[in-house]
């Protein structure tokens, strides 16, 4: 809108009362916290403009003075409810496909009715002015005492900072509460042995068990996987090309088609035309699917498989008591996850003798700190380590190559 009158007010970084073009009352200009608002006063009186506008200077100087602070209109009114909303809709604006792990983190009921969980449920309805640091260490000790991991609460309360930094790039909030990052000693380092692998293998349903194969023998990211195509297959040429939207770090990559994978993608060629129910014939565009429709979360088939593997423990509360479902029976937690079938196929391609910069193409990743994360030394390998160390000695020879000088008192002088 188009000002129309400005008024000075007091000295220099005092602000000023402005009036818009249509508009009957005046604007309060001021600077807080090094941002520039403009509040309407809610009177066309300019005395009581005046009035209003002292009122907002003083509040700036008892916060300067760190008294109480100043919160700024706009965050007097909007919550972090409606800054989480924004966020996802800054989200899907921009196609970040991790939508389903930011909504669980965020806490957002995944169906319509259910009640929002952890951010949400402790932060949802607050104004935003309200939200402090100490509030924030506080929800993040209570998420620790209820027997969440490090990383799972710091991505959670990422994710909050995230929406408040949206909010502050937008105009709609001054500042943003410093967040505590808490340490993680819980990387995980899982991967699986063979027989292990067959175990899980043989209690899945079959559209998942070539799923779990492709990724045992590429390393591949489950996304990944569950978004190839027929279109990005060459048969003919014996390659599969991953295209850039498809990749968690949007860079495309190929792989040769060779040994096992030559027979698990034929398999699904063979499994790429479906019938309806009417008996019509469809072809299938992806190559992973379950008749005909898309995979999209199989949590609960990979931990039935684990737990009937005797992959699995039971779930513990914060007092260490097992969790029971409905019929009172304890629910279990695998203990074999489906990314270690990444890191598995990586510490294959190593120990096949494959150079890592090749075995980084195949698994798709780009920094060798990553990389190294994921080749992990097991204690087979440590063993053999040993033991190879070990029979080295043993064959290593015993005659001397130097042969010692005479001492004074052997050669008589």
């Amino acid at each position: 809108m188009k000002i129309i009158e400005r008024k000075r007010f007091g000295s220099r970084g005092e602000g000023s009362l402005i009036r818009y073009a249509g508009v009957e009352n005046w604007y309060s200009v001021y600077c807080a916290h090094g941002k520039e608002i403009r509040q309407t006063t809610g009177t066309a009186d300019f005395k009581a403009a005046k009035k209003f506008h002292k009122g907002v200077l003083d509040a700036l100087a008892v916060d300067r003075q760190g008294l109480r602070r100043f919160v700024p209109p706009t965050e007097a009114r909007v919550t972090v409810g409606e800054l989480v909303a924004a966020l996802m809709t800054d989200y899907e604006l921009r196609g970040v496909r991790s939508l389903v792990q930011v909504r669980a983190h965020l806490g957002m009921p995944p169906k319509e009715g259910q009640a929002p969980r952890t951010i949400l449920k402790a932060f949802g309805t607050w104004r935003v002015g309200d939200l402090s640091a100490e509030a924030i260490d506080r929800y993040a000790l209570t998420r620790t005492d209820e027997g969440a991991k490090p990383a799972t609460v710091n991505r959670e309360t990422q994710l909050l900072g995230q929406a408040l930094r949206l909010a502050q790039r937008r105009g709609n909030l001054a500042r943003v509460p410093e967040i505590q990052r808490l340490r993680e000693d819980n990387a995980r380092q899982g991967f699986f042995e063979a027989a292990d692998y067959e175990a899980v293998v043989s209690h899945l349903p079959a559209h998942l068990q070539d799923v779990a194969a492709f990724g045992y023998l590429t390393g591949w990211r489950r996304g990944e996987i569950l978004t190839l195509a027929w279109a990005d297959v060459d048969r003919d040429g014996g390659m599969i090309r991953l295209r850039p939207e498809h990749s968690k770090n949007r860079r495309g990559r190929a792989l040769a088609l060779e040994g096992d994978l030559v027979a698990l993608l034929e398999q699904r060629w063979q499994a790429r035309v479906v019938k309806d129910m009417q008996g019509t014939p469809h072809v299938i565009e992806l190559v992973f699917h379950r008749q005909g429709r898309p995979i999209v979360d199989f949590r609960k088939a990979w931990a039935a498989a684990c737990a009937k593997a005797g992959f699995a423990r039971p779930k513990l509360d914060s007092a260490g008591a097992a969790v029971r479902d409905a019929k009172g029976r304890p629910v279990m937690v695998p203990t074999k996850l489906v990314h270690d079938l990444r890191r598995t196929a990586a510490r294959n391609l190593v120990r096949a003798g494959v150079p890592e910069r090749v075995a980084m193409a195949v698994t798709g990743h780009v920094t060798r700190s990553m990389f190294d994360r994921y080749n992990i030394v097991a204690e087979d390998d440590l063993r053999s380590a040993m033991q190879r160390t070990a029979a080295y000695r043993r064959a290593a020879p015993r005659t001397a190559t130097v042969t010692p000088l005479p001492t004074r008192a052997a050669s008589g002088l």
